[in-house]
């Protein structure tokens, strides 16, 4: 006889998620950790004529590139089309880029074959990708690009790699971890908690750009359809903001934020001028955060506040042991956001309660308001 399956009632909250999904009565993996941490150098995104994929889109060239068939991203998630993606950069004041995505020697620069020289940590996920939790350590000193492609390729297939903690730069803890948090709500209401630790012995600075993107699919074919668009607007007085984002497949998605920050908004277009030597179509293009934060040019951002691509900055400097956190959420539109919720929530939906000390958006009923606040205890 064949065992029917027990009533939804009688089931935890993850299974009732999992039955929901089986039955298509909501979809909860239609959001997931679905970015790559790295994808320069893979075949997908390979046109040379040799099937060079390592050498033809290399690690130096993806802050300027734009990709067609995938994205990357340092603890990110998006739908399961990879239409609209969020993931966070950072920058410690020091290194030459910003820190947006893995880096690692390709195949050919390997001593031992093609490697990522990054510490990052998958720590937690239930199967409905209901809850995820990615932990990362950012080296507070500048990141050795040059030193490990170098020292690497000097060493024979008989000696061990070189790795980033060989080069010293995690002596006395000096590096950051940075936990990022996913929490739905409800399979599209995503809150995103960042909490970032510094760990070493004295005060440093840390740069925390998340950033939410669309993939570029409109450069590659005469497609019709409209373009998807980001638009990031202030709200009133204080530190609210909002990101509308709007794809003609997707629908309409809203990121709300409440935090000092400088709202930089681009285009998710390659810097043709950077690259090959051609004339860019425009102003405004995929490195722009890098060019505005890193090297401190002016005119990169689009003043208008509507691009495809969006990043709320953030700068602090904190001391040796301290902790800050961030909360940002994530919703289908329609919404609006009033001034911020200051009364403890703990979404009823959520694979766990979230701290007593958050403000965050309140579980969603149609067309309710929803804000969410970034102030957190150190």
């Amino acid at each position: 006889m064949k065992k029917s399956a027990p009533p939804s009632d009688s089931l935890n909250a993850e299974r009732q998620r999992l039955q929901a999904q089986y039955e298509g009565r909501e979809d909860w993996h239609q959001w997931g950790p679905y970015l790559a941490e790295r994808a320069w150098g893979t075949v997908r995104e390979d046109y040379s004529p040799g099937g060079t994929a390592w050498e033809a889109f290399d690690h130096d060239q993806a802050r300027s590139r734009a990709y067609r068939w995938n994205e990357d991203g340092m603890g990110g998630i998006c739908d399961d089309q990879q239409r609209l993606c969020f993931a966070i950069a950072l920058w410690n004041g020091r290194d030459p880029i910003l820190k947006e995505r893995a880096f690692g020697l390709t195949g050919n620069q390997g001593n031992h074959g093609e490697d990522v020289k990054e510490y990052y940590f998958y720590q937690d996920a239930t199967p409905s990708h209901s809850y995820l939790r990615y932990l990362y350590k950012y080296p507070q000193g500048e990141y050795p690009y040059a030193r490990l492609v170098e020292e690497n390729r000097r060493r024979g297939r008989q000696q061990p790699s070189f790795n980033l903690l060989d080069s010293g730069l995690f002596e006395q803890q000096r590096y950051w971890d940075l936990q990022v948090e996913y929490a739905k709500a409800e399979p599209q209401l995503i809150h995103i908690r960042l909490t970032a630790r510094n760990r070493g012995p004295e005060q440093a600075r840390l740069h925390l750009i998340p950033q939410l993107w669309f993939r570029n699919s409109w450069s590659w074919d005469d497609d019709p359809s409209p373009r998807p668009r980001l638009e990031a607007r202030r709200e009133g007085e204080g530190n609210a903001w909002r990101v509308q984002a709007r794809h003609p497949e997707l629908g309409d998605y809203h990121l709300y934020g409440q935090r000092p920050c400088e709202l930089l908004v681009t285009e998710n277009e390659s810097n043709s001028e950077r690259l090959w030597g051609l004339p860019n179509p425009g102003p405004y293009v995929k490195d722009a955060f890098h060019r505005r934060i890193v090297t401190g040019e002016r005119g990169v951002v689009n003043p208008s506040g509507e691009g495809a691509s969006l990043a709320p900055g953030t700068s602090s400097r904190w001391p040796p042991g301290s902790r800050n956190r961030s909360t940002w959420c994530s919703a289908p539109a329609p919404w609006t956001i009033p001034s911020p919720v200051t009364t403890p929530c703990s979404p009823a939906a959520a694979p766990r309660p979230m701290s007593s000390t958050t403000s965050c958006c309140p579980r969603p009923t149609p067309r309710i308001t929803a804000s969410c606040a970034s102030a957190w205890p150190a």
